[in-house]
């Protein structure tokens, strides 16, 4: 496992939600965001992640954070896979792998592809702090969503 550690400042990204739509990070600044790096779009572990997460909405959706996952596919195909999942919340194209990169969790090598975002989730505080980190070499491990949302929970 690699990636940020807790307290690191969380790098500051510029995102593609839809062609010539970026979402900033810093935008945010002041409120919490849960951000969610996947390998693949349309993958079924990928799927079953942003599933879970969409079909639990009423929790997830009650935190006050922000909910963002990210995927290094095109914004064209990141915004017709929200939509066949039919998730309320926003998928990010890193397209240019800036932001896997500057999470330390862009992958040499996972399952034989070079170059995909290691399956993660990061937790940004109010002023701009990593203060949950997890990060997975094994792109079939789901993230342990308890933990997650307790980890935004315990900002309030």
């Amino acid at each position: 496992m690699n990636g940020l550690s807790v307290g690191s400042e969380a790098p500051d990204f510029s995102l593609l939600r839809g062609l010539q739509d970026p979402v900033t990070l810093s935008e945010h600044r002041g409120d919490p965001v849960v951000l969610m790096f996947v390998p693949l779009a349309f993958s079924g572990v990928c799927t079953e992640e942003f599933c879970h997460v969409g079909e639990n909405w009423d929790v997830w959706g009650s935190l006050g954070a922000t909910v963002y996952g990210i995927s290094i596919d095109s914004p064209f195909v990141n915004q017709q896979w929200a939509k066949d999942m039919d998730v309320p919340f926003t998928i990010l194209s890193d397209f240019n792998k800036t932001a896997a990169a500057a999470y330390g969790v862009l992958a040499e090598d996972l399952a034989g592809l070079r170059g995909l975002a290691k399956r993660s989730v990061f937790v940004v505080d109010r002023e701009g702090r990593i203060s949950y980190a997890w990060v997975s070499d094994d792109p079939g491990v789901l993230p342990p969503f308890k933990d997650v949302l307790a980890a935004v929970r315990a900002l309030d």
